[in-house]
């Protein structure tokens, strides 16, 4: 499957998720709400996925965990905040970067409309 299939797919996953509940709840709802629906598409997903920092040749844990990561390619950053910030793009860019991965999803489900709240990021 390509990239951007699976950026669509998780997008579209995301907004039955928030049709389904709304915004105001908390980021864990939204996690285990998409993983499911991604599930029941046959892609896989691996949830709170442990990102350790490579510093000085050595593999250190840091306590980084990624969200989701579906069909091993893209990065899933999920929040439920008031609004998107800077410092939270820089999180995906920096996961992006640590994993060797190529693309990553920005999901804040505190919005009124998902497709506000939906940043698409490359490393």
């Amino acid at each position: 499957m390509e990239l951007d299939e699976i950026t669509e797919k998780i997008i579209g996953c995301a907004i039955r998720v928030h049709r389904t509940l709304g915004p105001g709840l908390l980021e864990s709802t939204y996690e285990v709400c998409l993983a499911h629906e991604l599930n029941k598409l046959g892609m896989s997903v691996q949830s709170q996925v442990a990102l350790p920092v490579v510093y000085d040749g050595i593999r250190l844990d840091a306590g980084y965990r990624i969200d989701l990561l579906v069909e091993n390619e893209v990065i899933v950053e999920l929040k439920a905040v008031d609004s998107i910030h800077p410092i939270h793009e820089a999180q995906v860019i920096s996961y992006l970067k640590l994993s060797g991965k190529k693309i990553g999803l920005l999901i804040n489900f505190n919005v009124t409309m998902l497709k506000n709240g939906i940043r698409r990021l490359a490393n």
